[in-house]
């Protein structure tokens, strides 16, 4: 009986230490594969706009955020113009391994295809993968500093006072920005002229001069200077409030359909293998929803936006069907 015993305690002994020696080495493999992120090939991230916009910024956050969290490295390549479709164009025809991927917006995947008389230079439902969904921003509602209303209220009273005459600015026709004045004026019930303009930079600075009347931009872009009163806040088309301008109302509490989050999204060629998608959507997420990268999208404006593959897929649609709607209600044409 104690012969048994010893010979139990010894195959029991050695089980333990083979488990041991399984475990540590499953963590050494896990170990030099987190280590190999730093020898792999750097991810090219396509970005299709101006360095210091906010859809740079989403990419530079996620480099560093990838760069801290596993050693990869990642490489911010700008291809701007074409309201980010060149970048697109690059994404479709690179290679499909993974190393190459691009940044698609809101305006450029769910807008513009919505918009009767867009330009899209490639088939972005053919050519393109949505792979996962990074970050979005919140639209605001501001106006110019001298005028006569400071809420959302008093503004939609002085508009509807004013048929015809109230203006807003955009960014250029079936832009994002004309778009949710649109969609405020359906809520409202408001008529309102259009003035529009090439870029966001030149409509604020003649919403500053007091030319135009209102203009939506992103509280990314336009934090500073509303909090610097240069213009003015009026609110905020979320259901929660901005870290950048805390104090800025929500446009919701009266409109609650009012919400309008520009989002920005990672996208690969349209043969990019499930597999690498999946494992290049985790590695992006991942960083960009890590506690130490919240503080700094919020700081930015912005908050994360985890969403992979399909329910990433689903989001383009259901925000082409919205804002097709919008387009078809107000006459809207890109090319008008």
């Amino acid at each position: 009986m104690i012969d048994m015993t010893q010979r139990q305690g010894r195959i029991m002994a050695r089980i333990q230490a083979s488990r041991r020696g399984l475990l540590g080495g499953a963590a050494a493999l896990m170990a030099s594969g987190a280590r190999a992120q730093g020898t792999a090939p750097p991810i090219r991230v396509l970005s299709g706009f101006a360095p210091g916009g906010a859809v740079d910024i989403v990419a530079r956050i996620a480099q560093e955020a990838i760069a801290r969290r596993t050693g990869r490295q990642v490489v911010v390549e700008t291809r701007s113009g074409a309201l980010g479709f060149i970048a697109l164009q690059g994404t479709a025809r690179a290679a499909p391994d993974g190393l190459t991927v691009g940044i698609g917006i809101m305006g450029n995947m769910s807008v513009a295809p919505a918009v009767p008389g867009s330009t899209i230079p490639l088939d972005l439902d053919r050519e393109l993968l949505p792979v996962c969904n990074l970050a979005g921003t919140p639209m605001a509602l501001i106006a110019r500093p001298d005028a006569p209303f400071s809420t959302l209220a008093e503004f939609v009273a002085w508009a509807k006072e004013r048929p015809g005459r109230v203006t807003y600015a955009s960014t250029g026709n079936g832009s994002t920005n004309q778009l949710a004045a649109e969609y405020l004026a359906r809520e409202a019930g408001l008529q309102m002229v259009h003035v529009s303009y090439r870029g966001g930079a030149p409509a604020g600075m003649d919403l500053m001069a007091g030319r135009v009347d209102i203009f939506f931009g992103n509280v990314a872009e336009f934090a500073t200077m509303i909090r610097d009163r240069q213009v003015k806040g009026l609110g905020l088309a979320a259901t929660r409030p901005s870290a950048m301008v805390p104090e800025l109302p929500l446009l919701t509490r009266d409109y609650p359909a009012l919400e309008i989050n520009n989002w920005f999204g990672l996208f690969g060629p349209a043969a990019l293998p499930a597999p690498i998608a999946e494992a290049t959507a985790r590695l992006f997420t991942e960083a960009m929803t890590d506690p130490q990268t919240l503080p700094v999208l919020a700081a930015r404006g912005l908050d994360p936006l985890p969403e992979i593959g399909p329910a990433f897929a689903a989001r383009i649609r259901a925000d082409r069907e919205r804002w097709g709607a919008v387009a078809r209600a107000a006459n809207i044409r890109a090319d008008g």
